[in-house]
């Protein structure tokens, strides 16, 4: 076999050096890859454009239309507004198990969604509506966190994101 590396490498360590990285660059993206395929994780595919200085006078964003609602599926969408420096509604319950579509729009400059313990994470872009869904398969109290940078009071920035048990949930 002809090391391709040859030409390029003269020292033999060297070349064997270069062979265990792009060996180990190789692994990575298989483990990577793996991972997300496994985790169920996909970048947002939704692309919706919404003027964010007129968010409050849409009809999905409006303050009174925010929260948790039932679809005729038994699914649920949950509509936010993430904006300096929380996210509205500041609480949000879910049940365990069930499919929950997220629709976030920022009023203001780019933030990211994470509850920390799910495979639930996005970033939330000025001018668009994300949309992610999953499941989540334990109950408990999670926290919504801001994981991009928006100023000052960024370290503050969350929310209450709490799954329980089938028979009690689907109100925020």
């Amino acid at each position: 076999m002809v090391d391709p590396l040859k030409s390029i490498c003269e020292d033999p360590l060297e070349r064997k050096w270069v062979w265990i990285s792009l060996a180990m660059a190789v692994v990575m993206g298989v483990v990577l890859g793996y991972y997300a395929v496994a985790s169920n994780l996909h970048p947002p595919s939704n692309v919706e454009t919404i003027d964010s200085s007129r968010l409050h006078l849409t009809e999905e964003f409006a303050e009174d239309n925010l929260g948790v609602k039932t679809n005729p599926d038994g699914s649920l969408t949950v509509t936010l507004v993430a904006a300096r420096y929380g996210f509205y509604p500041p609480r949000i319950e879910v049940p365990v198990d069930t499919q929950v579509t997220f629709r976030i729009a920022s009023a203001d400059v780019l933030h990211g969604v994470h509850v920390p313990g799910t495979n639930m994470t996005t970033m939330v872009v000025p001018g668009y509506i994300s949309e992610v869904t999953t499941t989540f398969p334990r109950t408990g109290e999670y926290s919504l966190l801001c994981n991009e940078y928006c100023g000052l009071g960024h370290d503050s920035m969350w929310s209450r994101l709490v799954v329980v048990p089938k028979a009690a949930g689907g109100q925020s």
